[in-house]
């Protein structure tokens, strides 16, 4: 929560630099964006291959057909999520918003960093995509303790980096992006349209834990608002810590109270914890709609374009870093290389994002409860219809 309130100091200290400081004290924070923008385009393509990779070859390989339940659901969950998202959006965003708000407005000054450095990623998007896919099956395949060694090393270098240096500096970031925009003429206009889509994402997370529980309830015999009211304790939690692993203890009794039978909640809700990434997805794709809307040169895809992206976000949703910001951390590259972001289009969607992120990650703890409770039926039924043994 101290990482929101931060991120809103941010907001506000880059709006009042932008309209009242001089040029040259906005074009500090604008050469610091520019900066820590080359650092942060250099780490996503390296966060995409570390965490994808050692996030499956961690994967149980002995639970089988739980396994393979478990994640087609949480897969599903969050590709259907994904696609309602963008259909919702995709009507009630431009109709709420004026389109090119965020391009500068007529005999408004356009401010240049004072130093520029180029910093190229090691490799693309979808080379670090592709590579991770590579290793970590052939590491579950295999069992190739060297190279799990050296994926998980990796992945605790790149999250202490996110930790210790990107996370920490986003809201001096997010200053630099609002400056920017506030000189330009454009911020007020942006923040009208931060408002209306945080209202709609939230509208959507509560939508989807209805449809999910319902589903759940009917599954199970049970009231919906029952295995709701279980889980709230999990849901305000998430909503402190911003984290879906901090939360694992009290998903945990909760899926217990609503009748998941112990040996699947401790097996689904910490993989659920990891892999289920509904209510993030549903944000990254409205704000992702948002800022398209806003942002000159950037139009709203049509469906066939966005699936595409939806199912690679769902992947990369996988194995997305347990940390504040980390979903949208991991979904920045496809952004760019899918969707054709600019640098400002994903400092945009980074502070509309984050603004909301404790919201998101309560959305995903909650629907895990749901998906637990699906696939212990399902492992019931399952067990109910095999032979017995002789």
């Amino acid at each position: 929560m101290q990482l929101i309130f931060k991120l809103i100091a941010g907001i506000v200290l880059g709006i009042l630099i932008g309209l009242f400081a001089p040029y040259g004290v906005t074009q500090i924070l604008i050469t610091f964006k520019a900066l820590f923008g080359e650092l942060l385009f250099f780490t996503i393509p390296l966060l995409i291959l570390f965490f994808i990779t050692s996030g499956i070859a961690a994967l149980p390989t002995n639970a089988g057909g739980l396994l393979g339940r478990s994640l087609g659901m949480a897969y599903l969950s969050t590709l259907v999520a994904g696609t309602v998202a963008f259909v919702v959006a995709s009507i009630l965003v431009p109709m709420l918003t004026s389109a090119g708000s965020a391009a500068p407005a007529t005999g408004q000054v356009t401010l240049a960093p004072f130093v520029e450095l180029t910093i190229p990623p090691v490799f693309s998007v979808m080379t670090a995509l592709a590579l991770a896919f590579i290793f970590g099956v052939g590491i579950a395949a295999t069992g190739a303790t060297q190279l799990k060694d050296l994926s998980d090393q990796g992945r605790d270098i790149i999250q202490r980096l996110l930790v210790k240096i990107i996370i920490p500096l986003l809201p001096l970031y997010i200053a630099g992006v609002f400056a920017e925009l506030a000189a330009a003429g454009t911020v007020f206009g942006t923040l009208r349209t931060f408002g209306v889509v945080l209202i709609m994402a939230l509208v959507l997370h509560w939508a989807w834990i209805m449809v999910l529980f319902t589903l759940a309830g009917i599954k199970a015999g049970k009231s919906p608002f029952g295995l709701i009211r279980n889980m709230l304790p999990a849901y305000f939690t998430a909503l402190g810590t911003m984290s879906s692993a901090a939360t694992i203890p009290v998903s945990l009794q909760a899926s217990k109270n609503n009748g998941v039978t112990p040996n699947v909640a401790d097996f689904t809700v910490p993989l659920f914890a990891t892999v289920h990434l509904s209510g993030s997805t549903i944000t990254i794709v409205s704000c992702a709609v948002a800022v398209m809307s806003i942002y000159n040169g950037l139009d709203i895809p049509s469906l066939t374009i966005i699936v595409p992206f939806i199912l690679m976000l769902g992947i990369v949703m996988l194995a997305a870093p347990g940390v504040p910001g980390g979903a949208v951390m991991a979904a920045v590259g496809l952004l760019g290389s899918m969707l054709g972001f600019s640098e400002t289009a994903v400092a945009l969607m980074i502070a509309l994002y984050m603004a909301q992120d404790s919201f998101g990650t309560a959305c995903n703890v909650t629907c895990d409860g749901a998906l637990s409770i699906l696939v212990g039926e399902a492992a019931a039924e399952t067990t109910a219809k095999a032979p017995p043994r002789s």
